[in-house]
């Protein structure tokens, strides 16, 4: 897997690491400017957030568990990726001592741009 992210944030950081610990191989480029990684990667901008990965021609935009990676390389869906809009507090690599975790989905986007909801936590 190849992450883009910035090199000072320190949330991609922390969920690099968490798919590292799931057995995910990473390398990472660090752009001051994502925006030209995430267009190339086909990631709707309704749908961006702060980090852009790349897998077996899947796009994972943000905050996305490595469970939900792992179900995504089992399944093979017809998609460009999986996005976790924003950075939801509680998702992997978002995790804030003593905050409250919200809940968050975690979009399959299709080829076609639209999206539907492939996990819930």
């Amino acid at each position: 897997m190849t992450t883009y992210r910035s090199p000072t944030c320190g949330c991609c950081k922390a969920w690099v690491s968490h798919l590292e610990k799931a057995g995910f191989a990473t390398k990472i480029i660090e752009l001051d400017d994502l925006a030209q990684a995430k267009r190339r990667a086909g990631v709707p901008t309704a749908y961006e957030a702060c980090h852009t990965a790349l897998v077996d021609g899947y796009f994972i935009e943000g905050h996305v568990p490595a469970a939900d990676i792992t179900r995504l390389l089992a399944e093979k869906p017809r998609a460009r990726g999986l996005a976790v809009p924003g950075m939801p507090v509680g998702s992997p690599g978002m995790e804030v001592g003593g905050a409250t975790a919200e809940a968050f989905q975690t979009m399959l986007i299709a080829v076609d741009g639209s999206a539907s909801v492939f996990a819930s936590h």
